[in-house]
């Protein structure tokens, strides 16, 4: 009694809400949901107990209840204990674009407050944006995880879930007080919060934000040691399988000083149909470790690490098979730890080793011969010896100096450049090795890398490779950074020079690691600075900077790129990213020249225009060479791409037929065009013949006819220019006409000889036996001498039928055929 009174006064502002009655075994109360929240009520037992809203007539029940609106609704439950049938859910929903979230998660229960005597669940579903996680933030409270049986004791319990097109998966279950400081889903999931009956829900918040572009179903962050010094973790959907061919993550943040311990618990493996199960190991600064879920598990492991469990494509078909589950321990310790090395370097000519301490205020003590240092040089031989050094602590690298005052003095064969392999006991990785070659001023070093040609690494194109060398002048500028699997074949250097190899590959791999990074020759001076030996490649485009780029290039240095064209190929060359400077003395210069060719094909100072693209169809030289700047830098990146060559033999021929064809369709539409004008302008020019003294003009029906049953020898209309000029050229050529364009009369003249008549002029009667004229817009008559003046009826086409071609051809002599074949 006296507890049911406390309760009744801790609840004095929830009774201002919620009214409660027991009538005849209804209960009654009011609950508002929370605006912008669901409330679900459903039934968790198949018992006869249901809840209903409104009253009388238009009451409604069911064995579960959605309410969405913001406004009280009054609820009835028809049993005396509906707290053990129903529970109660609030659910809300936060969006997540690319960069920020729409809320987080707050626990408060303002809503069901009411219903405190019901089983609660909080519920927030979260949707990350396409390819994204989102990320729920733990580290105020911290979380451990729990099997699906256990309770926490505040009786407040977490889980995480995953949505997948395959179904819902529940990546764990969870308590508060743990090493979980925060978990990433990919693209959609939820958290939710259970309470038991009558249980005061603690508030509290979790912040939502972006996550990564993980590509597991889950990662989660764990803190090495939080308040235990181990987590014991499970799988997705422990004890039931770990979804088909998943992935799940756990990344492990170990401080320095403390040590990884991997223990497995408990293992099931499925039959595979594809692939096969497995948990890799990576750190930062080291190669990735696969193990096998059989195999022993590593044993301190030094910093933070990430462990991937992956699973198979897994056989379903038999009956009872096992799936994917894995319950592990992962446990951190202090360690005390000290080592001895001993180093000798004696076999290698100019090679030293430094150790340098690059965390003072660490615990690591160093000493060479036993006597302390903060930075170690071996140049021969020497003892180390390494207390609580941690890889962090230290950083070690190598020196090696070639040096040679006359080429004569020069090695005779080609220096091979080798990482040196160290003794295991050094407390970290080698990290870079630099060589220094110093030739005298006539001598040039040649540089080749004896695994295939190199790449210039240029700020913005990432290198993907653990290794890079980077060459320098020494005490000068940096020439370039290179990386392998490009397409420079050599490097010709004519100045000192400082090859540095450089790696991120972790202790594990470089203890194994020897590699023969170049080989360095020594030649002949060069007139260049630079030179570049590069070989294209078809399918792969290929960046050359300037050396120093970004920065510009050295005073009145030159370089030069000697590029190979592959046959029935061209180079396309543009300009990026080109800078040119205000020089005070001489002038930049880019100049294009192929090989063996007398001309440039391209040059351009840096007063000129220059031109961002060019084709060049066979081998070339690409040379630029800096002044004496007085404000600005010269620096360019060319990028050389490779393409089918055009034949230009074949595309003259073809634009010559192209031309041809077009010339020959303008000339035959403009004489389509002048005979279709003249065929309009000769349907006008006509000429009047007046017979006997009788006017016919146009448009008349005719001419009279003399003989009634015979017209073979009348004439409608003929077209002077188609008739009357070959047959006077050709009267001409044999003497029928003379010199007169005058008609003729002639003596024994009959009406039946008629001349050619058209339609379309006319004379009057006083003109009719004037001397007959040709129409002035006919065709001239040719000139002929006195001699060839004959009557013009002496033409074949006046005679007539009458006349036989013997008389015919005393008239005319020798018979010629006209031309035109009329």
């Amino acid at each position: 009694m006296t507890s049911y009174m406390s309760d009744a006064v801790s609840l004095q502002i929830l009774l201002l809400i919620a009214v409660i009655s027991h009538v005849s075994g209804v209960q009654k109360l009011t609950v508002t949901p929370e605006r912008g929240t669901t409330l679900s009520i459903s039934s968790t037992q198949a018992k006869d107990c249901k809840v209903c809203t409104g009253s009388g007539r238009s009451q409604q029940c069911a064995t579960s209840l959605l309410l969405k609106d913001n406004s009280p609704v009054s609820l009835e439950f028809e049993c005396p204990k509906p707290q053990d049938a129903f529970l109660v859910e609030t659910v809300r929903n936060i969006e997540c674009t690319t960069k920020s979230c729409s809320g987080h998660i707050i626990q408060a229960d303002a809503s069901s407050l009411p219903l405190q005597d019901f089983p609660r669940r909080f519920t927030w579903n979260i949707k990350a944006s396409s390819l994204k996680a989102f990320k729920v933030d733990f580290t105020e409270t911290r979380l451990r995880q729990i099997s699906p049986s256990e309770g926490c004791p505040d009786k407040h319990t977490y889980s995480l879930r995953a949505f997948q097109t395959t179904g819902n998966i529940v990546v764990g279950k969870y308590c508060r007080g743990g090493t979980i400081s925060n978990a990433q889903i990919l693209n959609q999931g939820s958290f939710s919060l259970d309470v038991p009956a009558g249980q005061k829900l603690q508030h509290g918040q979790f912040d939502v934000s972006v996550g990564e572009e993980i590509k597991s179903l889950a990662r989660i962050s764990l803190t090495l040691p939080g308040d235990s010094l181990s987590s014991e973790l499970l799988s997705p959907n422990y004890p039931d399988s770990f979804p088909d061919d998943d992935v799940m993550e756990w990344y492990f943040q170990v401080p320095d000083k403390f040590k990884a311990d991997i223990r497995f618990v408990n293992v099931t493996q499925p039959q595979c149909l594809k692939k096969e199960t497995a948990v890799e190991y990576h750190s930062k600064g080291r190669g990735a470790l696969v193990e096998s879920l059989d195999d022993p598990q590593p044993k301190q492991v030094q910093g933070s690490f990430l462990l991937t469990l992956r699973n198979c494509e897994m056989d379903r078909r038999r009956a009872h098979s096992p799936g994917l589950s894995l319950n592990f321990k992962v446990s951190a310790s202090i360690t005390s730890s000290s080592a001895l090395c001993n180093v000798d370097l004696s076999k290698t000519e100019g090679l030293s080793l430094h150790v340098d301490n690059v965390r003072p205020d660490s615990d690591c003590e160093m000493k060479l011969n036993s006597e302390t240092m903060k930075n170690i040089t071996v140049v021969s031989k020497g003892e180390l010896s390494f207390q609580d050094c941690l890889p962090g602590d230290v950083q070690v690298t190598a020196t090696r100096v070639i040096e040679c005052s006359y080429l004569k003095d020069c090695p005779k064969t080609p220096v091979k450049l080798l990482v040196p392999l160290l003794p295991s006991c050094l407390p970290a990785p080698l990290s870079s090795v630099t060589w220094t070659l110093r030739p005298d001023k006539d001598t040039t070093v040649k540089f080749v890398s004896p695994t295939g040609p190199l790449k210039q690494v240029i700020p913005g194109q990432p290198c993907n490779d653990s290794v890079l060398i980077k060459m320098d002048e020494e005490r000068g500028p940096t020439i370039g950074l290179f990386s392998p699997k490009g397409a420079i074949q050599k490097v010709l250097i004519h100045t000192n020079v400082s090859v540095t190899w450089q790696s991120s590959m972790g202790q594990e791999a470089l203890r194994t690691y020897f590699k023969h990074v170049l080989t360095a020759t020594f030649e002949k001076e060069i007139q260049e600075r630079y030179i570049f030996k590069v070989s294209l490649s078809r399918d792969t485009p290929v960046l050359v900077a300037t050396p120093g780029w970004p920065v510009g290039m050295k005073s009145l240095s030159t370089v030069s790129w000697i590029v190979s064209v592959p046959p029935k190929m061209e180079a396309h060359l543009m300009f990026a990213n080109l800078s040119q400077p205000k020089c005070k003395k001489s002038h930049t210069n880019i100049r294009v020249q192929r090989v063996g060719s007398p001309e440039e094909d391209y040059s351009r100072r840096e007063y000129e225009e220059a031109e961002r693209e060019l084709t060049v169809s066979e081998n070339f030289y690409l040379n630029m060479s800096n002044c004496v700047p007085e404000d600005g830098d010269f620096s360019v990146i060319t990028k050389i791409t490779l393409q089918k060559r055009t034949n230009v033999l074949l595309m003259i021929i073809l634009s010559v037929v192209a031309a041809l064809l077009v010339i020959f369709a303008i000339v035959l539409v403009v004489v389509c065009m002048v005979v279709r004008k003249k065929k309009k302008q000769l349907s006008h020019e006509v000429s009047i013949y007046n017979p006997a003294g009788t006017n016919f003009l146009p448009g008349q029906n005719g001419l009279p006819k003399t003989r009634e049953d015979d017209e073979s020898h009348v004439y409608d209309t003929i077209e002077d220019t188609l008739v009357y000029t070959h047959l006077l050229k050709k009267g001409a050529e044999i003497g029928i006409y003379g010199q007169s364009d005058t008609y003729q009369s002639f003596a024994g003249h009959t009406d039946s000889q008629k001349p050619l008549v058209s339609k379309d002029s006319s004379v009057n009667d006083k003109e009719a036996h004037q001397p007959y004229r040709f129409s002035s817009q006919g065709p001239p008559l040719p000139n002929r001498p006195p001699s060839h003046n004959q009557p013009m009826v002496s033409n074949e086409i006046y005679q007539t039928e009458k006349q036989s071609e013997e008389e015919r051809s005393r008239n005319l002599g020798l018979r010629l055929e006209p031309e035109g074949g009329n």
